[in-house]
């Protein structure tokens, strides 16, 4: 795969171990004079005669930076898991537009949860409680048979739990905690333990529902 130099190529990294990072976003990486991203996707695919640029909480400076460097260096924007979820790939695509950019998927911390428990997500209803409480009901998250709630922040922590108590005679919860990497945990898991629970920041919680699981 040839990146163009004129684009701004945009690549999802995995959920975390490096044999889940796809050859199509080593490639990427490999070429790229510019490399920007959180520091550990820095110091995890830093590549010899390639500058790096640490993203920061002010997404405009990181803009900024991205826009001094385009149409005459090669850069790879490095985001966790799929470009397409939850990731930095929409405020850069806003900014320079769609045909300034290449986007190159990746596997994504739903993907694998759905995998581990052995089950499709065809008909997920995915819920991202990441950053900030989301502005949904539960009386419409009720009738999906399939949920992902995007975990791992203390200020939405209530919120979660109080999704999984409206839900708990319908559905069975599962904790999936740093999917692909050495301390991966997942297991079943009740709304009163949820209470109570610290979640690590890489954390999904999947609800299904128990017709789904039978």
């Amino acid at each position: 795969m040839e990146m163009n130099k004129h684009k701004i190529t945009i690549v999802g990294c995995g959920p975390g171990a490096l044999d889940y990072l796809t050859p199509a976003a080593r490639t990427a990486i490999e070429r790229a004079d510019v490399l920007i991203g959180a520091p550990r996707l820095l110091d995890a695919f830093a590549t010899p005669h390639a500058g790096g640029i640490a993203m920061k909480a002010d997404i405009e400076d990181v803009l900024a930076q991205i826009a001094a460097h385009a149409g005459h260096k090669r850069i790879a924007v490095l985001v966790t898991g799929d470009p397409g979820l939850c990731s930095l790939a929409k405020p850069v695509i806003n900014r320079f537009g769609r045909a300034a950019c290449e986007i190159i998927p990746g596997v994504s911390s739903v993907q694998v949860a759905f995998a581990r428990v052995g089950l499709d997500w065809l008909d997920a209803h995915i819920v991202s409680a990441h950053d900030k409480t989301p502005a949904l009901s539960f009386a419409a998250l009720a009738a999906e048979k399939k949920i992902a709630v995007l975990a791992g922040n203390d200020a939405t922590q209530p919120w979660i739990a109080s999704l999984a108590a409206s839900l708990a005679a319908s559905h069975q919860g599962f904790v999936c905690e740093n999917l692909t990497l050495p301390d991966e945990r997942i297991g079943k898991v009740t709304a009163s333990e949820l209470k109570s629970m610290k979640l690590p920041s890489r954390s999904i919680l999947l609800l299904i529902h128990k017709e789904a699981l039978s």
